[in-house]
């Protein structure tokens, strides 16, 4: 099968799901090729002389690293007892205490120097929130000033200009005073602004 299928034709030839092994490598099911079918491996020759000199320096190795584990296996234990109930656990204790005590009195002079300045803020937040609603209700005030000043005045223009209106009683002398004063609108401007024409009246 592997023969017939082409190079760019393999997952054709395996089908769906499957894929083509490695270049130059066989599978565990795959036999053993037909020209070392009935090889046997030979295991290569040691020379004794090698190998004393190799089991000596392995067992060299092994005692130095075993050593230096029993070493630092029994500091460690001797420190682990030292803390849990030898002196140092006392003297330990003692310095978490002092530790302790320490920070503690370092968190209560922190803790009133952030009171103080919390204090401080909230004050200054107060004093400017009172300011601000002053300078609001001068503010007010004075537009509240400001519109009455401007309706007395509007007042005022109304009283003038109620003066100059037509009624019943001064009818007759407004259209004698028209009659006796005509306007003539019709006239014509240059670019310069110019009366330049006006029409008479007819």
């Amino acid at each position: 099968m592997w023969a017939v299928c082409r190079p760019l034709a393999v997952s054709r030839c395996l089908g769906p799901g499957r894929w083509a092994p490695a270049r130059g490598r066989k599978s565990r099911a795959d036999p053993p090729a037909p020209s070392k079918a009935g090889r046997l491996r030979v295991p290569s020759a040691v020379w004794p002389e090698e190998l004393l000199v190799v089991k000596e320096r392995y067992r060299r190795q092994e005692a130095v690293l075993g050593a230096l584990r029993g070493e630092f296996k029994e500091e460690m234990l001797r420190k682990r007892y030292e803390e849990e109930v030898g002196s140092l656990a006392e003297e330990r204790a003692k310095l978490e205490a002092e530790e302790h005590h320490k920070l503690m009195a370092f968190n209560n002079q922190e803790n009133d120097r952030l009171r103080k300045l919390r204090e401080e803020r909230l004050r200054r937040e107060a004093e400017e929130e009172r300011e601000q609603k002053l300078q609001a209700a001068i503010h007010r005030e004075k537009q509240r000033d400001e519109f009455l000043k401007e309706k007395e005045r509007e007042v005022v223009q109304l009283q003038e200009a109620v003066k100059h209106f037509i009624t019943l009683e001064n009818l007759d002398q407004r259209i004698e005073e028209a009659l006796d004063n005509p306007k003539n609108y019709n006239f014509a401007i240059d670019k310069e602004g110019r009366l330049t024409k006006r029409t008479v009246k007819t």
